[in-house]
C-alpha cells in the first residue's frame, strides 16, 4: 500500500469505466483525484455515456477511501473547461503529479461510408482530447518537479483493424503524441507512456451496437453477450474474451509509480497476447 501515498492524480472519463478504476486504485494507493467527465451523450456514440449519478457514485467510491476528490463535468474537446477543472483542482489538492488522459469513445463503420460528424466527434475526443489534457496539466507536472503522464491509447493504436478507420487513425495519433512529449518532458523528469489494452470489460464493448458489429451474420435477436462473447475470446492469444478494468488500472499504477521512474516512451499492451496474433 501507499505506492503513489501523498500526490494527486488527474483522471478524464472519470465517471465510469476505466477511468473509475483508475482513480479508485490511485486512491487506494494513497493519491488524491481530480477528476473530470462529460456526463453526457454525444450523438455519434452508439451506446449510452456517463451520467452525472456516475460521477456521482464515483466520488462516493473515493472518498470511502478516505481520500480527497475534486470531480468536475467537463468535456475534453474543450481545452478551457478541462485547464479551469485542473487549475481549481490543483489550487484546491496543492499539486499534480499523476495524469491519466484516459477520456475516450467508440463507434463505428467503413472508410468509404462514415460520415463526417463520426470522424470528427472521434478525432476531437480521442486524440485532442488528450492533448488538451497534456497541456492543461503539463506546467502543473513541471512546478512539482515532475511526475507521470499516461494516455490511453489501445492495441488498435499499434495496428490496424477494419471498420474503425477513425478509431485506429486516433489512437495511432495517441501514441505518436505519447512519444513527442516524452521527449519533450523528459529534461523535466517528467514521464510519458500509453496504455495499450485489448478489449476491457465495459459499457463501450457491452451493448447491443458492438454487439452488432462483431456479429453481422447474425440476426440482431441473436446478437447478444453469450453469442458474442467467442468472438472476443478469438482475438486475444490467452483464452479469454477481455481484460477487466482493473487489470489496466494496475498497470496505470504501475507506470504512476515510483517503480517505473525512468520508463518513458513506452507503449505498453496489456491485451491478452492480441498483438501477437
Amino acid at each position: 500500500m501507499g505506492r503513489v501515498e501523498g500526490k494527486v492524480a488527474f483522471v478524464s472519463g472519470a465517471a465510469r469505466g476505466q477511468g473509475r478504476s483508475h482513480a479508485l486504485r490511485l486512491a487506494q494507493e494513497g493519491a488524491d483525484i481530480i477528476a473530470i467527465d462529460i456526463e453526457g451523450q454525444i450523438d455519434s456514440v452508439p451506446y449510452p455515456m456517463a451520467t452525472p449519478d456516475d460521477m456521482a457514485e464515483t466520488v462516493r467510491q473515493v472518498e470511502a477511501l478516505d481520500r480527497r476528490i475534486i470531480a468536475t463535468k467537463a468535456d475534453v474537446r474543450d481545452y478551457d473547461a478541462v485547464k479551469a477543472a485542473v487549475d481549481e483542482g490543483v489550487a484546491q489538492l496543492g499539486r499534480l503529479d499523476i495524469v491519466s488522459a484516459n477520456a475516450g469513445i467508440f463507434s463505428f463503420g467503413e472508410s468509404d461510408k462514415l460520415d463526417e460528424e463520426h470522424w470528427q466527434d472521434m478525432l476531437d475526443v480521442n486524440l485532442t482530447g488528450v492533448w488538451h489534457v497534456a497541456k492543461a496539466t503539463i506546467p502543473h507536472l513541471k512546478a512539482a518537479g515532475g511526475g507521470a503522464m499516461i494516455l490511453t491509447s489501445s492495441d488498435a493504436g499499434l495496428k490496424g483493424m477494419a471498420n474503425i478507420p477513425h478509431y485506429v487513425s486516433a489512437k495511432h495519433g495517441v501514441v505518436g503524441l505519447m512519444r513527442t512529449l516524452a521527449l519533450e518532458l523528459a529534461p523535466h523528469f517528467i514521464r510519458v507512456n500509453t496504455l495499450n489494452p485489448t478489449t476491457v470489460n465495459t459499457d463501450m464493448i457491452k451493448n447491443a451496437a458492438t454487439y452488432a458489429l462483431f456479429a453481422p451474420d447474425l440476426p440482431t435477436e441473436e446478437q447478444t453477450l453469450e453469442n458474442i462473447q467467442p468472438r472476443f475470446t478469438a482475438m486475444n492469444a490467452m483464452p479469454i474474451p477481455w481484460v477487466e478494468p482493473l487489470d489496466i488500472s494496475n498497470a496505470l499504477l504501475f507506470l504512476a509509480s515510483d517503480e517505473a521512474r525512468y520508463v518513458t516512451g513506452v507503449a505498453l499492451p496489456v491485451d491478452a497476447g492480441w498483438l501477437l496474433k
